[in-house]
């Protein structure tokens, strides 16, 4: 194991060979300032051209007045081109137009006829894999160990330690039987410390979960 991880604090911490920071992935937690956005220890996002504004470029519909937030696990893996279209994007759609008339009048929006109701919270769970150009919808609930497929475009609740492809995205394969999910998810090991995941990363990376059982903290 190596002597050296980055801390989670750290805002590039991918070094190139020549010792300069890798300025298209950061981890999120120091990269985001953004008053509804919560998000865990060690999570990264990567961009091919790196913004100057992580949460815009991530969640570009979700403002600091928000009534809803965007809830990101710790470990998760976020691609470039990855989107979350909270709910503050939504319009009505339950009439005759979904004109959102309230925000070209001036002055308060609340409401107005043409305002939608607040929309659920968008929660990503931990240790989630979101590929390449992924679109993740309003009020999206996404399971822990998730591998979401390039250019996916997911809504609505993603059972823990799934593989959903496609638009619309679909669960294509459980990558574990529902037992050993119930061992993965009772684990947690994202919420060991960090010492102690590296020095199971093996097992954590493998497949050997007894082995993973028996190295966690409290059996040390």
């Amino acid at each position: 194991m190596s002597g050296f991880f980055a801390d989670p604090n750290t805002l590039h911490p991918v070094l190139l060979p020549d010792g300069t920071p890798h300025r298209g992935t950061v981890f999120l937690k120091p990269a985001l300032s953004h008053p509804r956005i919560e998000v865990g220890a060690y999570s990264y996002a990567s961009a091919h051209h790196p913004p100057e504004d992580w949460a815009a470029c991530l969640a570009p519909y979700l403002y600091p007045f928000s009534p809803e937030r965007l809830a990101i696990g710790k470990f998760c893996q976020i691609a470039s081109g990855v989107q979350f279209i909270t709910a503050s994007a939504n319009h009505r759609h339950d009439g005759i137009t979904t004109f959102p008339f309230m925000i070209f009048g001036g002055g308060d929006p609340a409401g107005r006829p043409s305002m939608p109701a607040p929309g659920r919270d968008t929660i990503v769970g931990h240790d989630v894999w979101i590929g390449s150009g992924a679109t993740i919808l309003p009020g999206a609930q996404i399971g822990n160990g998730v591998i979401i497929g390039a250019g996916a475009v997911v809504s609505g609740r993603v059972p823990s330690y799934s593989v959903v492809a496609g638009n619309p995205g679909r669960v294509v394969r459980t990558r574990f039987d529902d037992v050993t999910v119930v061992r993965l998810e009772r684990l947690a090991w994202w919420d060991w410390p960090i010492d102690a995941i590296l020095s199971a990363e093996a097992e954590i990376c493998g497949g050997d979960i007894n082995a993973l059982e028996f190295l966690t903290p409290q059996n040390d």
